[in-house]
């Protein structure tokens, strides 16, 4: 038939993106990424938008996850666990949400065609090779020094956030 589906579904680790974007000291804009990627294929239909992070509480980022929501995005969140960190002797917080995501892939995996997962992270490597055994398009974006040499190998494509900073930045002069 040569007619190629083309159905997107978009993953965004929020707490890896975090540090990604500190490190590479500017901020993507959730709605310009949702337009880049609509509008990077002519015959893309985005079908759905996860945003994952940890919360310190119930109240934490609530303008924010309303902004996600607002924009399309689907929210998923879990309260950050308190750990202590033997090296610093400090306490530190930490929220994994990889298995949610990768739960949401697998469940919705009859929906889409093509995955854009926003994360760093190797341990999305086995789940991203069972993906691509579907017949399904992998594309990565992470960054320099926060992209696990596992996961870049693993995608079919890896966009660096610096690459593509000019069209997802988050520009100041615009509402948030």
């Amino acid at each position: 038939m040569g007619f190629t589906m083309n159905r997107l579904s978009i993953f965004v680790d929020g707490n890896n993106m975090f540090y990604a974007q500190q490190k590479n000291g500017w901020f993507f804009d959730p709605r310009r990424v949702l337009e880049y990627f609509r509008h990077e294929q002519s015959d893309t239909t985005l079908i759905n938008a996860f945003w994952y992070t940890g919360l310190k509480d119930l109240q934490d980022q609530r303008g924010f996850r309303d902004a996600l929501i607002s924009l399309g995005y689907t929210v998923r969140t879990k309260i950050l666990k308190e750990y202590y960190d033997d090296s610093s002797g400090r306490y530190s917080q930490k929220a994994n949400l990889d298995i949610e995501i990768v739960v949401d892939m697998f469940n919705t995996v009859d929906q889409y065609d093509r995955v854009v997962l926003f994360s760093g992270d190797g341990d999305f490597e086995r789940a991203i090779e069972l993906l691509r055994g579907k017949n399904t398009h992998i594309t990565v974006v992470s960054t320099e020094g926060m992209i696990a040499r596992e996961l870049r190998n693993a995608t079919d494509r890896y966009i660096d956030l610096n690459d593509i900073r000019d069209r997802i930045e988050k520009v100041d002069s615009q509402l948030p």
